[in-house]
């Protein structure tokens, strides 16, 4: 009697094993080992030999010729920024964020954007009926003629709908919602989300459709399915910020067609989603800071945002306890540690908060000097002066190191009314910031 075949996928990454284990070796999650049934096993054999046996000859690359990329906008100046400046044809691109955080909203208001120039666009939703799309395209002005609702979870039905129109633009909302009937297995799993990525991929680059996907996401904040998922597409973007304020950061974490620095900035209101006009004010309050409080100066891509560090020093009863929102917490144990040795600050015995003021996340190490400012601040209860702000980079050594784009950094100071900055090493003449020189950790004392 012939023995029964097994074979295990990894929810979590699509790594496959003969036998089960609680611990995946691939992508190192703990439970993600599912079997696979008979009926998926086959269809991956006939899927892995399904694949063209037609050689290629390798050319040199001084050979090739370069594609011809024309971009067309969005209507939203800042997803084009993101983007690397517009929609690419032919590409297809995963959108992630948390549930309530605006990805459908966006993606509704970008669709009935390019309606409204005449575009042919499909919007695929296999979460909300065409009626309950309906509402909330009237609220975001995005009803035109050449937007198509289609409100299906079969993959067979979506690709029979795009064979047979001529769509310049389509919104996959989810993907995690979609199932193929050639691949047997529910929604949302490893094999049905792989085969309808690579059909969508399939009909993106064979028809030139830009294609934009929204992702469910895992309690961890990554994009929940296969890795894979991830590596397929041209562009990652994940919404960030606050489901509560009203302010929506969009960044980029792959993009083969331009640039991962920049972050788009929203601004949710009763229209819906909309390119936030100024960023003056959004994430500090200038009129008198509190002890604990310092400010600096962030770029965002090409963008200098000025933001307020908030700091809670007090007694710890037991344990210390360290916390960071928007801040990374292993930097912060590091800055307490060097502030123990360097200042003797008896930091061991207190429990320290910090947070980034407005929902921000803070992802260069030019805050240092700030998130140091601002603990200094609240331990000795002194306020700082709300016409300061702090900028450098802190070593191990207690060094205070320059950052980079200083010279952007204060022309965006003395735009928004400052007049004084703590920087290391030397001043800069570009801008009429009186600028202290700080170029390590003792002489920040000398501000409190």
């Amino acid at each position: 009697m012939a023995k029964k075949k097994t074979l295990f996928e990894c929810q979590a990454c699509g790594f496959q094993s003969p036998r089960w284990m609680g611990k995946c070796t691939s992508c190192n999650e703990w439970e993600t080992m599912v079997e696979l049934t008979a009926d998926q096993i086959k269809f991956l054999k006939e899927t892995s030999g399904s694949s063209t046996n037609a050689l290629r000859k390798a050319m040199p690359i001084t050979q090739v010729n370069e594609d011809n990329i024309i971009r067309f906008p969005s209507g939203s100046k800042e997803l084009d920024l993101v983007l690397g400046g517009g929609v690419v044809p032919g590409s297809l691109t995963l959108i992630g964020g948390s549930p309530g955080i605006g990805k459908s909203t966006l993606l509704l208001k970008i669709a009935g954007n390019l309606a409204k120039t005449r575009k042919k666009v499909l919007y695929v939703s296999g979460e909300e009926s065409a009626g309950q799309i309906k509402l909330r395209a009237n609220r975001l002005d995005a009803n035109h003629d050449n937007l198509f609702l289609l409100s299906e979870i079969n993959l067979t039905s979506v690709l029979n709908e795009i064979a047979n129109a001529n769509y310049e633009f389509i919104v996959i909302d989810s993907i995690q919602t979609l199932y193929s009937d050639e691949t047997p297995s529910a929604p949302g799993s490893v094999t049905q989300v792989r085969t309808i990525t690579f059909e969508l991929m399939r009909i993106a680059k064979s028809m030139h459709i830009p294609i934009f996907i929204i992702g469910h996401i895992t309690k961890d904040g990554s994009i929940a399915g296969p890795r894979v998922l991830e590596h397929m597409v041209d562009t990652v973007l994940y919404f960030e910020g606050d489901s509560n304020s009203e302010l929506r950061l969009l960044r980029g974490f792959k993009n083969r067609f331009g640039s991962t620095n920049e972050v788009g900035i929203f601004e949710m209101n009763k229209e819906g989603l909309n390119d936030a006009k100024s960023m003056a004010g959004r994430f500090f309050n200038k009129e008198k800071l509190q002890s604990g409080s310092a400010l600096t100066v962030i770029m965002e891509g090409s963008r200098p945002i000025i933001i307020e560090v908030q700091a809670l020093v007090s007694e710890a009863y037991g344990h210390a306890k360290r916390s960071s929102t928007g801040f990374d917490n292993n930097r912060l144990n590091m800055l307490l540690a060097l502030l123990e040795k360097k200042l003797d600050l008896p930091l061991g015995t207190y429990d320290v908060f910090i947070n980034i003021s407005g929902g921000i996340k803070v992802n260069e190490p030019s805050a240092d000097l700030a998130i140091i400012a601002a603990i200094l601040s609240s331990y000795r209860n002194r306020e700082l002066s709300s016409e300061t702000l702090f900028l450098g980079e802190v070593s191990l050594t207690g060094e205070i190191r320059e950052v980079s784009g200083l010279t952007q950094r204060l022309k965006e100071i003395e735009t928004q009314g400052f007049t004084k900055a703590v920087i290391p090493n030397r001043a800069m003449e570009a801008t009429n910031i009186k600028c202290f020189v700080a170029d390590e950790v003792s002489k920040v004392v000398e501000w409190m």
